[in-house]
């Protein structure tokens, strides 16, 4: 097999050699001498097996790059690339494709558009120059002098024609989606050239963000102040589909330059129109108009290299340990040393690993306490290369007395999530004890009430697995959480989940908690993307939906059931309800103007999960259970049913509410003992103030009792609308 192997990479050179006297004479190429040099290199035509028409154009390539390499001609300015396009004119057109061109998305960058991207480069001798999809080679043949070049390329074959197309580069065969964690221990590029695939991913098959994952991958490895040179899909830019996706992948960058180029390609077989971005890694300003031409000789005679961007020298903050003064201390807690640093891990890849952690069968010691508040520790479990949350947390010390139970769920992450601090030690705890609920399922069989919201015992109906709460405060990160539970599960192919929240504007804050770990903005969409009377075609990805939206419903069409359509009954995904108090009345109750009905939203909510039997449920909000009938809505955590002190929901709230907030206590330790809860809270340890006294003014004074009596008037004529007008119209007299 060796031998065989050995004699194809022969008569690829032969093939080469044999092109690249034709391309030295100036004169095109045609099929005819094609095929000629390629019938004599392999010893026989391609009708009879010994190449392909494919294998053909692949060498035509390879011989083009090799020629390139030769320097046939000067490339210092924009009026060079007219002898690049004049080289491109003179080579047959590429008419074939392969299933393996198709799956790999194999279309080499042609020279005259590969001229156009090194000049915006603009390369120095000081460069580290990076492809992240290098093909055959075309795209950095023309570099000028720099310090050193990596090449990446996913196909073998190719690969090991960049060998010998570039002995001196370090070649290698990674994803180029992942490229800054798979070639973490290389020297970080100074500048980064791609054209990478637009429809299809490696482990996904295709994939329409391919080339937004590329890119986001290569900006996160580009070194800072460096700059990135991408030939990317037309679609991509700030239009109306695609301007949330454009603005998070560049939000930590600018845009120096912007290209649309079409029918650039008709000699590599294809009539699509691109998009040429110069990217630099500095704060991000307003993206430059579109240039369009009508070709690439007219483009270059418009162009300019924007100016390179000195990457800035910043020092590390130190952070320093607080001082007391003279003034009041909230917390004397100051004793409490800072957190002592860990060693950090810099792993060279980032493979999904499980997330290695040790159990503690005796609870760890309580720290000490100041005020009602205890130091936060997980009780139960120590990880070894996680960090310390970056804010000290406390939690209450009649929760803090209570040990969570000893998990056995082991999450799979990135490596560098855990590594480089991405989740501190207390959210990754989370994620091990959503995944210790979610293996749980509650007590009994049910179906979904047909006259309500609740759930009915019943033989033939559907295990339901239990859900768990997260009751952080402001400052602990629930939305990173949120966003590494699911992560968690989409690792092991739970590639369909549900975010809801509390309305459209937080759904940047998703993508960059998403983001952050990981992931591509466009993972995560909006509902509102479709129509309510259309199906959701997102294939796989985070559904985003806010409360209002869950309840819309028009006609005999509503999002609920085309968001139920979507996940389909057998959905084992993630569904989160981020600020779940919103959900809060579900089960009406007495109001200020007597009984009212429950929440359209809250029994949307409820509804979602009783359809869903073996979805993955959890809550997020810091204020879950300020009244015990706003925990209505958390129908999978176990509070009543079988094997508990209540039948029904009705009797837990009821039984609940004579106890007071002493039995709401003692519900949330219960949970927590359960594994079901989590709640903490920033310390203020360390923090002080000063008592500021304003003194009002007469003409304050004066106005606040105006509003004042107009207030006490109003409540004694609360029955009476005319009195109520009176009341008002008399003090906007006064």
């Amino acid at each position: 097999m060796s031998d065989l192997f050995a004699a194809a990479g022969a008569s690829d050179r032969l093939a080469a050699q044999a092109l690249l006297p034709l391309l030295r004479s100036g004169a095109p190429i045609t099929r005819r001498q094609l095929n000629e040099a390629m019938t004599s290199a392999f010893g026989g035509s391609d009708a009879d097996g010994h190449w392909t028409q494919r294998d053909s154009f692949e060498l035509l390539e390879h011989a083009t790059a090799l020629y390139l390499r030769e320097k046939p001609y000067t490339l210092e300015s924009f009026a060079d690339v007219t002898q690049a396009h004049a080289l491109v004119q003179r080579l047959p057109t590429q008419t074939v494709r392969s299933e393996a061109q198709i799956a790999w998305q194999q279309f080499s960058t042609p020279a005259d558009i590969a001229a156009l991207a090194v000049l915006l480069a603009d390369v120095g001798p000081q460069d580290v120059v990076l492809e992240p999809s290098a093909g055959n080679g075309l795209l950095v043949a023309q570099l000028g002098d720099h310090r050193s070049l990596q090449l990446n390329e996913l196909d073998p074959t190719r690969r090991s024609r960049l060998a010998a197309l570039f002995p001196e580069a370090l070649i290698t065969g990674h994803d180029g989606a992942a490229i800054g964690s798979l070639m973490a221990r290389q020297e970080r590029p100074s500048v980064i050239l791609m054209n990478p695939p637009f429809s299809r991913s490696l482990g996904r098959g295709t994939d329409d963000l391919a080339a937004v994952r590329h890119l986001q991958a290569a900006l996160r490895h580009l070194a800072p102040g460096g700059r990135l040179v991408a030939i990317m899909p037309d679609w991509f830019g700030p239009n109306a589909r695609m301007r949330d996706h454009f603005e998070t992948v560049l939000r930590e960058a600018s845009v120096r330059t912007s290209l649309r180029l079409e029918k650039c390609y008709t000699k590599h077989g294809t009539s699509i129109a691109v998009r040429l971005f110069v990217i630099d890694k500095v704060a991000g300003n307003a993206p430059p108009a579109v240039i369009q031409r009508a070709s690439v000789e007219e483009l270059a005679a418009v162009l300019t290299v924007p100016p390179r961007t000195t990457p800035p020298v910043v020092a590390a903050p130190v952070r320093a340990a607080p001082v007391s003064g003279k003034a009041i201390s909230l917390f004397r807690a100051v004793k409490s040393a800072p957190v002592k640093p860990r060693a950090y891990f810099a792993p060279a890849r980032n493979d999904v690993l499980p997330v290695d952690y040790e159990r503690l069968e005796a609870p760890a010691p309580l720290l000490e306490q100041t005020g009602v508040y205890l130091p936060y520790r997980p009780s139960r479990i120590i990880f070894d290369k996680a960090g310390e949350h970056p804010t000290a947390l406390v939690e209450s010390v009649a929760m803090g007395s209570i040990a969570a139970p000893i998990p056995h769920y082991v999450p799979r992450l990135p490596e560098r999530t855990v590594s480089e601090r991405l989740l501190s030690v207390s959210q990754l705890e989370t994620v091990v004890y959503a995944g210790h609920a979610w293996s749980q399922t509650l007590p009994g069989r049910f179906k979904p009430d047909k006259e309500g919201v609740g759930l009915v015992l019943a033989e033939d109906g559907r295990t339901y697995r239990k859900g768990f709460f997260l009751g952080d405060g402001t400052g602990a990160g629930k939305g990173r959480q949120v966003a590494a539970c699911i992560l968690d599960n989409w690792l092991q192919g739970r590639r369909r989940n549900i975010w809801v929240t509390k309305n459209e504007p937080l759904l940047e804050d998703a993508r960059r908690d998403w983001t952050a770990l990981g992931g591509v903005s466009a993972d995560v969409q909006p509902v509102g993307n479709w129509k309510i009377d259309e199906p959701i075609t997102l294939e796989q990805g985070v559904l985003f939906v806010t409360y209002p939206t869950l309840r819309s419903a028009r006609g005999d069409h509503s999002r609920l059931k085309q968001i139920l359509d979507w996940a389909g009954e057998d959905f084992e995904g993630v569904i989160f309800f981020d600020e779940a108090h919103e959900m809060g009345g579900v089960a009406g109750g007495e109001g200020a103007l007597g009984a009212k009905a429950g929440s359209q939203q809250g029994i949307c909510g409820v509804l979602l999960q009783n359809h869903l039997p073996g979805a993955r449920v959890g809550y997020a909000s810091a204020t879950g259970a300020s009244d015990i009938n706003n925990l209505a809505y958390a129908v999978r955590l176990g509070l009543w049913g079988p094997e508990t002190a209540f039948p029904d929901r009705e009797q837990f709230i009821s039984s609940i509410r004579q106890g007071g907030i002493a039995a709401m206590e003692l519900v949330a330790r219960d949970l927590k003992a359960s594994g079901l809860y989590l709640a903490r809270a920033l310390s203020f340890a360390g923090v002080e103030y000063d008592i500021l006294k304003h003194e009002l003014t007469p003409a304050q004074i004066e106005i606040y009792d105006i509003y004042a009596d107009a207030w006490a008037i109003l409540c004694a004529a609360r029955h009476k609308i005319a009195y109520r007008e009176e009341a008002v119209m008399r003090r906007n007299a006064a």
